[in-house]
């Protein structure tokens, strides 16, 4: 490769080496070995690894605003619950994207478009804005907690087919016998993560419309 480095190019690598070793593995000397180069280029880019994760997680936000890209709900229900399966879609290709994710800051304004786009189809849909913006941010709340919890109770890539079982609901049950109710619980809750999270998000948006969808008097 040349001898300048590209921000993106840096973030790209980054991602890749993100699926490979996990957040805990994701050095910017991990990183500058994978791009051939010394670590320090790297900071000519990123001061911190904050930084990086940060960028990264704009990456990710674009990414899932592009799954939704065509998607014309003309309900601001199913706007929501669209954009947020594109979420996840988007934090579940990467090892520890909900983790990643979490507590970042855009680093650009790319993302602003089709956030405009998504709000604007929330408000058309019928929210009021303050609501849109409100109903935007719990949603996305959900689904990066609902991430974080998945990726931590499935498979782990990083420990081979022995190791990527996930979570043994059986042996959970054997052990918490004696508290039937707290045993059935975790079929229920750990044991279909796709029909898991649809049925929670299908619960937040109802509670959004309870809360937040009603008009208030005196606010837009």
């Amino acid at each position: 490769m040349g001898n300048r480095l590209d921000r993106d190019q840096v973030v790209r690598t980054a991602l890749g080496v993100l699926n490979e070793e996990g957040l805990e593995g994701l050095t910017l000397r991990r990183i500058a070995k994978e791009l051939n180069v010394q670590a320090p280029a790297l900071y000519w880019h990123f001061k911190h690894k904050r930084d990086l994760l940060d960028a990264m997680a704009t990456e990710m936000m674009r990414g899932m605003f592009e799954g939704v890209a065509a998607a014309e709900a003309a309900d601001w229900r199913e706007a929501l619950v669209e954009t947020q399966r594109a979420f996840r879609r988007s934090l579940l290709s990467y090892r520890d994207g909900g983790k990643v994710f979490s507590g970042t800051r855009f680093t650009d304004t790319s993302y602003a478009p089709p956030m405009e786009a998504h709000l604007r189809r929330l408000v058309d849909g019928g929210l009021r804005p303050r609501a849109a913006f409100r109903a935007a941010f719990t949603a996305n709340c959900y689904t990066v907690g609902y991430v974080i919890e998945e990726q931590a109770m499935g498979p782990d890539p990083g420990r081979g087919e022995s190791g990527g079982q996930g979570y043994d609901l059986e042996a959970r049950a054997r052990r918490l016998a004696d508290y039937p109710l707290t045993a059935e619980a975790g079929f229920e809750l750990f044991g279909d993560p796709e029909a898991g999270f649809e049925a929670g998000l299908r619960a937040v948006v109802a509670g959004i419309e309870v809360t937040l969808a009603a008009p208030l008097t005196g606010r837009p």
